[in-house]
């Protein structure tokens, strides 16, 4: 098989387009699930995905689109096939000012588009821990959120045009720069977040924004979580759309980072608020607006950074916490979201329903209070290896569990892949879900874009 597609690619594709398997493009970024296809495809253009694509879909062969393979659901793991890599369509296409906007292909990774942005004196706000390897096309088939979600929204919302490839071969190209647009439906939104069921996404044009002149950071010690809600609140009532980033750390997450990083921590407490003001005008007396507002509101246990190494510091504890776990071993993670108001009582009953069945269980617990999504990742004591997923479902069940009794979702931000797809029934209605297969269908007769994935 593998020879034979090998000779039929070789006819439109040049040899270095046709890659050797490789565990760095095998391997999941958890080092989870390993990668099986038949063949792995890295076009350099897009004419060469519309080749491939149309050979696969006459052929009747499953393909797998990858990004920078930093995923964590299991999206990217193609299981027979081609796993088609995009790492090569990463061309930064066009950078316009008057339209703050930017056209990247897909394979561009997310921290040179940030730096492309800054070159053109603007600012693209999609920020990720990953965002040295993480692709753009990545970000978009899983609706990426990230540190800024409260001020400028999740990927959906800096979307303005996509260029897709269609499992048959049709390029669907829409790139133009128009914040209005009213002809019929938007169709980019049907491949935002649909992780490569429906097509190859191979370019978007992106929002940008002014950048920011002054900025101010707090970090806020509090002794429960509706103290840091409250806090929200009045900073929203306060600052407005200046509030950019508002990210909870609990106390085991900051003792894990704070060894990691090899950084003091600000203070202890069971609570901590990150939280960071900016503002795209000169305002000098921002950082002093932050720490009065702070005192007269009785958040007198906070930390103003006062340079910006003092800032960066900060923002190294909130960055390392994923890397400052890996030594607990093999985590079950949990992307979730709840809304806001419940979000306190959520951890405090999750916790405890855990605590009762698994003796010992450790959690750590942190995210993006602002827009109520957790990172809430758990460790079965004396279980380092992957034999903690045997645990998985039984973990699962009594986190879901609360976080639907709370109207929340399974999935805030890193999408559905093979590891949530079974359980895409509790959170959406069989209307919704025979909507999504009959869109599936009619795009992908032939269900070979990457099959398996998000649909149950």
């Amino acid at each position: 098989m593998t020879s034979e597609l090998h000779r039929a690619f070789s006819r439109f594709l040049s040899p270095a387009e046709i890659l050797a398997l490789s565990p760095e493009l095998l391997v999941d970024q958890r080092r989870r699930f390993t990668a099986t296809p038949d063949i792995i495809l890295q076009p350099h253009t897009v004419e060469a995905v519309q080749n491939v694509m149309r050979h696969c879909f006459a052929h009747r062969i499953p393909v797998t689109p990858q990004g920078g393979n930093t995923g964590l659901c299991g999206a990217a793991v193609a299981q027979s096939g081609v796993l088609l890599n995009l790492a090569k369509l990463d061309k930064i296409r066009e950078t316009n000012p008057a339209d703050n906007s930017i056209t990247v292909e897909a394979g561009a990774v997310l921290q040179r588009v940030q730096e492309a942005a800054g070159q053109a004196g603007r600012f693209f706000p999609l920020s990720l821990a990953s965002e040295g390897s993480c692709q753009i096309g990545g970000n978009i088939a899983c609706n990426a959120g990230g540190l800024n979600v409260l001020r400028y929204g999740a990927m959906r919302d800096l979307v303005l045009g996509l260029e897709v490839v269609l499992p048959e071969g049709t390029l669907v190209s829409h790139l133009q720069p128009l914040h209005k647009n009213t002809t019929g439906y938007d169709l980019r939104h049907l491949f935002i977040g649909s992780e490569g069921t429906l097509g190859v996404i191979t370019a978007a044009t992106l929002k940008l924004f002014a950048r920011a002149q002054t900025t101010a950071t707090a970090w806020v010690t509090l002794p429960d979580i509706e103290s840091a809600v409250r806090l929200l609140t009045l900073t929203q009532g306060s600052f407005a759309e200046r509030l950019c980033s508002f990210e909870l750390v609990s106390r085991f997450a900051l003792e894990l980072s704070s060894a990691f990083s090899r950084l003091k921590k600000p203070d202890d407490g069971e609570w901590h608020i990150l939280l960071e003001l900016s503002d795209s005008l000169d305002s000098p007396d921002l950082t002093d607006r932050l720490a009065e507002f702070l005192y007269q509101n009785g958040f007198e246990n906070s930390i103003i950074a006062q340079s910006e190494q003092e800032r960066r510091d900060l923002w190294t504890l909130r960055e390392n916490i994923s890397a400052s776990q890996r030594h607990l071993g093999t985590s079950i993670k949990h992307d979730i979201a709840v809304p806001i108001a419940a979000v306190a009582t959520f951890v405090r009953e999750c916790s405890a329903a855990l605590a009762q069945k698994f003796d010992g269980i450790r959690i750590v617990c942190f995210g993006h209070l602002g827009d109520g999504s957790l990172h809430y990742n758990t460790f079965l004591p004396d279980i380092l290896s992957n034999e903690a997923y045997a645990y998985e479902d039984a973990v699962n069940d009594v986190v879901y569990e609360h976080v639907l009794r709370h109207n929340g979702t399974i999935a805030a931000e890193h999408g559905i892949g093979i590891i949530k797809n079974q359980r895409l029934p509790a959170v959406r209605t069989p209307a919704e879900i025979a909507l999504m297969r009959a869109i599936k269908a009619h795009l992908d007769p032939h269900n070979i874009m990457n099959p398996g994935k998000l649909l149950p």
